[in-house]
């Protein structure tokens, strides 16, 4: 019964995971080989370069996401979650303040931080090209309707993320049934293509890539830039890794995915090499008239589909990066109450949203928006790969040889591509390096200032010891009751105590020293959440160990600490807290990071809810740092 419990349970994560993760390199049908014999490259859609094209796309398929990503890069799983941020703990797991690095750490956990603010700037431009090349087929059907490509295509990016709240998990329920529908459709056109003009299967000898770049030189290198976006999206299937695990990903992809994508791509050739001027948009022009309309239809619905990879990605990436300590805190909503990382975030839906919109109305066509796609996915696999090299030494013990070899072969191609991205800069490829860039500062100035603060906090911090003993010589009147103090520094006086003491001059009968701890893991076992050590003078220090990928729960907590011989009513405990009013100093960091850094914390999601306090029994002491 439970295996089949199982089966029924990896079934449906499966099916899940096609309405989640593959949307994105699902739709890629819909523009890549168009893109590819777009006039601007000067590429004419003769026999000998369809071949080559489709060689270079089916190639970049199987080297690019299914050997480095689903064969290598799946199995640097961070106790089930992806995502470079998750690498990026793999890789260099020492990164707590004051730990030795080198340049190359520092250097590699800089690109690492970097190109998981470029996921964001992708998040934003994916739903808008997916969901522009599927409406533009209205154009195909009839050139009267092609006024209204924008505002459908905007409504529809509006409702996708409306929609959003409902889950991960409810959405992939929804979409993966469509994703099926879709993969199968695109099968079956491509099966009809190729019916007509079997000599396409010849695309799968990869001389013909080879004879394509003999043939076209620079001009054959320009047009990789178009053949990436093939495999754009494989860099948010590691992301979404969390939300459904390796398994029904590889599932979904050999079985269904792979096949039909190759089938469509060879359907797609098949007719340029039959009727060359479909270049134009050679998807819709693979399927007859009469089903125009219902493909649009199918197509629209998949692009909706294929901006959830991205989506629930940021989703992922913004909850690790508040964990790790790289964005202040934010509100975050759990959706799911069996899979932990199926979040919902309302501040990123609602900025992603508005830059879609945006992007839809400002570039107007899918064409011109292709031309800004790219350069953000070859970042961030760039880095991927060069965090890879690290974990597969670290981690799975291979020779530097060996590491290199893997890594070295995937990393000239993504250079390849990432060469002929670059061409795309001043034609739009600048807006996902400019919001990169932008979240790049947020990021790593929020990590430097929190450095700063905890340093400045820590010189002031009494040490526990000394604090106690000053109590065996004279200890103020108590009251009753339990007072937790929230301490960064586990093992010194948190500095609202201190302020509190200063101020009121009576201590709780009971107090509590309570720290929570983020560990490098996404998950800690319950086994090793808790520690409870008491002390003297009725103090305790408590200790709550998390993964990054763990939202921390106090109450929960110290229920807990019951079973460690420390009662805990919440009605008769305070919780105090201190609030840091950052003072900007010319010292420590330049002075508009420390400005900027300052408006982050203000703005920051608040202590009582972030750690789920109970908010009518909290307290906070205000204290200015300066730094």
């Amino acid at each position: 019964m439970k295996t089949d419990l199982s089966r029924t349970r990896l079934a449906g994560l499966t099916l899940a995971a096609l309405g989640v993760v593959y949307g994105d390199i699902g739709t890629s049908p819909l523009y890549a080989l168009r893109e590819c014999f777009d006039s601007e490259h000067g590429v004419h859609p003769t026999p000998g370069n369809v071949l080559g094209v489709l060689s270079l796309l089916l190639w970049s398929l199987i080297l690019i996401v299914t050997v480095m990503y689903l064969v290598f890069v799946l199995r640097a799983d961070n106790k089930g979650e992806g995502g470079i941020l998750a690498l990026m703990a793999l890789a260099f797991p020492e990164r707590r303040p004051g730990a030795n690095r080198t340049r190359l750490v520092a250097v590699m956990l800089g690109l690492g931080i970097f190109g998981a603010a470029l996921l964001y700037g992708d998040g934003m431009i994916t739903p808008a090209v997916s969901v522009l090349g599927a409406v533009e087929g209205l154009d195909v059907a009839t050139p009267k309707l092609a006024r209204y490509i924008v505002p459908i295509s905007a409504v529809i990016l509006i409702g996708l993320f409306a929609c959003q709240r409902a889950g991960t998990g409810a959405v992939g329920k929804i979409f993966g049934p469509i994703m099926v529908v879709w993969f199968l459709e695109i099968a079956v056109l491509g099966v009809g293509g190729i019916i007509q003009e079997p000599r396409v299967l010849g695309a799968l000898n990869p001389m013909h890539a080879v004879r394509f770049f003999a043939e076209n030189g620079w001009v054959g290198f320009v047009v990789l830039g178009s053949v990436f976006l093939v495999v754009t999206g494989g860099e948010a299937l590691y992301a979404d890794m969390g939300h459904f695990g390796k398994t029904p990903i590889r599932i979904a992809w050999f079985a269904l995915v792979l096949p039909s994508l190759v089938l469509n791509y060879l359907g797609q050739g098949a007719l340029l090499i039959e009727r060359p001027e479909a270049a134009v948009n050679p998807f819709y022009k693979l399927a007859p008239t009469w089903a125009l309309y219902p493909l649009v239809g199918l197509a629209t619905a998949a692009a909706v589909i294929a901006s959830q990879a991205l989506i629930s990605g940021a989703f992922s990436l913004t909850m690790q990066a508040v964990q790790l300590g790289y964005l202040p805190r934010i509100a975050i909503e759990h959706t799911s109450e069996h899979e932990r990382g199926q979040i919902y975030i309302p501040k990123v839906n609602w900025a992603l949203m508005v830059a879609c919109v945006a992007l839809v109305i400002g570039f107007q066509t899918s064409s011109a928006l292709a031309a800004a796609y790219g350069i953000a996915v070859t970042l961030t696999m760039l880095v991927t790969t060069l965090l890879f090299h690290f974990v597969a030494r670290r981690l799975w013990a291979w020779s530097f040889w060996q590491a290199s070899v893997v890594s070295g072969i995937a990393f000239l191609i993504e250079m390849a591509f990432f060469g002929a991205n670059a061409l795309k800069i001043l034609h739009g490829g600048w807006f996902p390096l400019a919001v990169g860039a932008v979240l790049f500062t947020l990021m790593s100035t929020w990590k430097s200032g929190r450095q700063l603060l905890w340093k400045r906090v820590r010189e002031s911090t009494l040490p526990a010891d000394q604090f106690l003993s000053s109590l065996d010589r004279r200890e103020p009147p108590r009251v009753k009751g339990t007072a937790v103090y929230l301490a960064g520094n586990s093992d010194g006086t948190p500095i609202a105590l201190l302020h509190n003491l200063k101020l009121n001059h009576v201590l709780h009968e009971r107090v509590v020293f309570l720290t929570m701890i983020v560990e490098e893991s996404p998950r800690v076992a319950e086994e090793d959440r808790l520690t409870v050590e008491e002390l003297r003078h009725g103090f305790w220090r408590v200790k709550a160990h998390y993964g990054f990928m763990e939202e921390p729960d106090v109450p929960a907590v110290l229920r807990r600490c019951g079973e460690q011989g420390l009662p805990f009513k919440e009605l008769e405990t305070a919780f105090i807290l201190s609030r840091e009013t950052i003072l900007t100093r010319a010292r420590g960091i330049p002075g508009w990071r420390r400005h900027l850094f300052a408006v982050m914390a203000r703005n920051s999601q608040s202590a009582t809810a972030f750690f789920r306090l109970p908010a009518n029994r909290v307290v906070e002491l205000g204290m200015q740092v300066e730094i």
